[in-house]
């Protein structure tokens, strides 16, 4: 990478910056998602290699500048792990994974307590990055705050919240029906929504991002074949009316179905 950004190097590598290299570790991120999904060995192990360039490069441009290097970002996350691991690396005793996560919290308060930049009251929530994608962050916030005991006592419990918050978005849509202008209000209690269905996903023990992506893998697969069986049959998807295109949908369902076995 040193070469790569050299004088004599790649005029596209010596042009980047942290802020243009961004968008690129969020996609070779998800690439690996992908690749683990099918399976594939190989790929997995290229992808991997992908967003190890990326923390490369990165740290390449901070040495550049003085600020670390390659071998710093190694150095820190070394010294993290033993740190964060005193059941491992030192005298203390974790038998259980709800014992390990006590004393990562425990030990990340204290880092924060010794840092000269921490003059803030310290919060369960501090440390999560606004530019995480929101369904992730909420996930995350949802899951500090039940750490602390902020938390319904059964899945029976946010079952009902979920409701709740569904027949508040249904009400504010048709208070704008009447009284328009009141998107701001939509997009709050649709936000709420979400956030409801998320803390669902936690209680089931399910992952929501995983579980979105997932379903939008499922309905790619299936418009894919909605369309092609549309072309098979004559049919116009932007023409054909709605019993048309819900029985084509259903035909593709029972397809791929039938595929999967």
């Amino acid at each position: 990478m040193a070469k790569l950004r050299a004088p004599d190097g790649c005029p596209w590598d010596r042009e980047q910056n942290l802020q243009s290299l961004k968008p690129y570790l969020i996609e070779e991120a998800y690439e690996v998602l992908d690749a683990i999904d099918r399976g594939i060995a190989t790929e997995h192990c290229e992808e991997l290699g992908d967003v190890l360039l990326q923390i490369v490069f990165q740290s390449q441009i901070a040495s550049e500048n003085d600020w670390f290097d390659a071998n710093d970002v190694v150095d820190t996350l070394c010294q993290k792990l033993i740190r964060r691991h005193p059941h491992v690396f030192g005298d203390e005793k974790a038998k259980t994974p709800e014992e390990v996560i006590k004393h990562w919290e425990r030990i990340k308060k204290e880092e924060k307590a010794d840092s000269e930049t921490e003059k803030k009251i310290p919060s369960a929530l501090d440390g999560i990055p606004g530019s995480f994608p929101p369904m992730m962050a909420a996930s995350i916030l949802s899951k500090r705050a039940a750490r602390k005991g902020f938390d319904w006592t059964s899945y029976g419990q946010v079952w009902e919240k979920v409701q709740e918050e569904l027949q508040e978005l249904h009400e504010a849509i048709e208070l704008e029906e009447s009284e328009p202008g009141r998107q701001d209000e939509i997009e709050w209690e649709l936000g709420d929504v979400f956030f409801a269905l998320v803390n669902l996903a936690r209680h089931l023990d399910l992952d929501p991002s995983e579980s979105l992506r997932k379903a939008n893998g499922r309905f790619s697969e299936r418009f894919r074949s909605v369309e092609k069986m549309a072309s098979q049959k004559g049919i116009e998807i932007s023409k054909a009316d709605l019993d048309t295109l819900e029985q084509l949908w259903q035909e593709a369902k029972i397809m791929l179905k039938h595929q999967q076995k």
